[in-house]
């Protein structure tokens, strides 16, 4: 077969595109990459307004000089001076805010929280923002000329206006971005912001439950499969699964990836399998493309992504959960809005079809199959620490049950029932052996019942 085949093609592809898209997320995670285009784009401002500045020299208009700066060279250096000297100030600050508010969020509640810190926009452009300020004011400022030793005296009118402009700017996205940091730095926009991340990323990758789909059990893999090892160490970040599925129809095999996104993977560890699908074994050259094609289209990296993992949010929300349950914060309130926030999550995961996934060809043969978390796992998940950590408060407990109630009345598959069932038969079983007052086991069996009653109404 051709290397140049429309499977490997369609695969080069969508490894391309997968790539692209992982860079760009990556990009979107860090603080740097939009300061320094903004900074980038002043200086060419820098360079090219006072040009234009030369080029209109006189021809302007009287009703458009007289709302242009007015003064001369001297004046000019003082304004742009002024501006780069302030705005440097300013930008540091700015960085000092970021930087305190990120240590806070990392020891208060997670250090898993600071990727949505450094990936927030408004932050990044603010940022842009003052460095912009700054770079443009010294760029325009180099162009500035006196008058003396016979010289023609040269004023970028239009040019430090703009920095004028772009100086009050930066004044009022100071403002703003005060008022910003402090309602970022609030644990009930934090907790928000992961529950929205982790409903649009299930929207994006998950199919509805609905959906026709055949068996979706673990394959049974042959004796004589042929394992395929990891080719870097890291979290699985990222599974391209247009790609996989190209390959195995190429080779004629069928391809399981056990390992889910989000899990750690130490190198040349065995992370899938490959089996033929038709034919009695695969040829020799059908397995290096098969072990080629998984080396490219699984991505890793040195921390959990929310791109492709469903678990990653709920994971942040545990956390929380559990850090403010530690003895040395002891806020059980922050932990009921982590578990409120849980909620929240997962009453939107039951709509999509949970576990492992099967993608087949276009004859509806399966080809590939791939490990994901089902629903008794994500639940488990967020349920199983704040349930040993929280034990002795009846508060966190009730917390718990709510959740369960609430589960109860939208979850209808028979095995996400069954595993509120079980959660709730845990949560009992802690609740009975702590040491509460009779109006407070009171309370927690009379939840209980509620949840029992809503699992066998439904």
């Amino acid at each position: 077969m051709s290397s140049h085949s429309p499977g490997r093609i369609r695969s080069a592809v969508a490894a391309a595109e997968r790539r692209r898209g992982f860079v760009v997320d990556a990009l979107r995670a860090r603080l740097w990459p939009v300061p320094a285009v903004g900074v980038l784009a002043a200086i060419l401002a820098g360079i090219v307004l006072p040009a234009l500045d030369s080029r209109l020299d006189g021809h302007l208009p009287d009703y458009i000089t007289e709302h242009l700066f007015g003064g001369g060279a001297d004046a000019a250096r003082e304004v742009l001076g002024a501006i780069a000297t302030s705005l440097i100030t300013v930008t540091s600050l700015t960085f000092s805010l970021t930087l305190v508010t990120m240590q806070l969020a990392s020891s208060q509640y997670s250090p898993r929280l600071l990727r949505s810190f450094s990936s927030d926009r408004f932050v990044q452009r603010t940022l842009a923002l003052f460095l912009a300020t700054f770079a443009y004011a010294l760029t325009v400022l180099r162009r500035v000329r006196s008058g003396g030793d016979g010289g023609v005296e040269f004023v970028p009118q239009i040019s430090v206006t703009v920095a004028y402009l772009l100086a009050m700017g930066s004044v009022l996205g100071l403002v703003v971005f005060l008022g910003h940091l402090v309602r970022q730095i609030r644990i009930e926009t934090m907790l928000d912001r992961v529950a929205s991340d982790s409903i649009d990323n299930a929207r994006h990758f998950l199919e509805p439950s609905g959906t026709i789909d055949r068996s979706v059990d673990t394959p049974v893999i042959p004796p004589l499969r042929t394992e395929i090892e990891a080719a870097a160490s890291g979290y699985l970040v990222e599974v391209d699964e247009e790609g996989l599925l190209a390959a195995a129809i190429e080779a004629d095999a069928v391809l399981w990836v056990h390992c889910r996104t989000g899990d750690p993977v130490v190198a040349r560890t065995v992370v899938a399998y490959c089996w033929p699908a038709d034919a009695p074994v695969l040829s020799s050259e059908s397995i290096d493309r098969l072990h080629n094609a998984v080396s490219d289209a699984l991505s890793y990296g040195a921390e959990r992504t929310a791109t492709q993992d469903i678990g990653y949010g709920l994971r942040q929300l545990t956390d929380v959960i559990v850090r403010a349950l530690s003895p040395g914060i002891n806020d059980p309130s922050t932990a009921i809005h982590g578990i409120n926030s849980a909620t929240v999550v997962l009453c939107d995961l039951v709509r999509y079809r949970l576990g492992p996934k099967i993608v087949h060809d276009h004859d509806g043969t399966a080809r590939l199959y791939l490990a994901r978390p089902d629903f008794p796992e994500l639940l488990d998940l967020v349920c199983a620490q704040p349930r040993r950590y929280g034990a002795h408060d009846p508060a966190v407990l009730g917390g718990l049950l709510s959740m369960l109630n609430a589960l109860s009345s939208v979850a209808r598959d028979p095995m996400d029932r069954q595993a509120i069932g079980d959660q709730l038969a845990r949560l009992e079983r802690t609740s009975s052996s702590q040491d509460f007052d009779h109006a407070e086991r009171d309370h927690l069996r009379r939840r209980a019942r509620t949840v029992e009653q809503s699992l066998q109404d439904s």
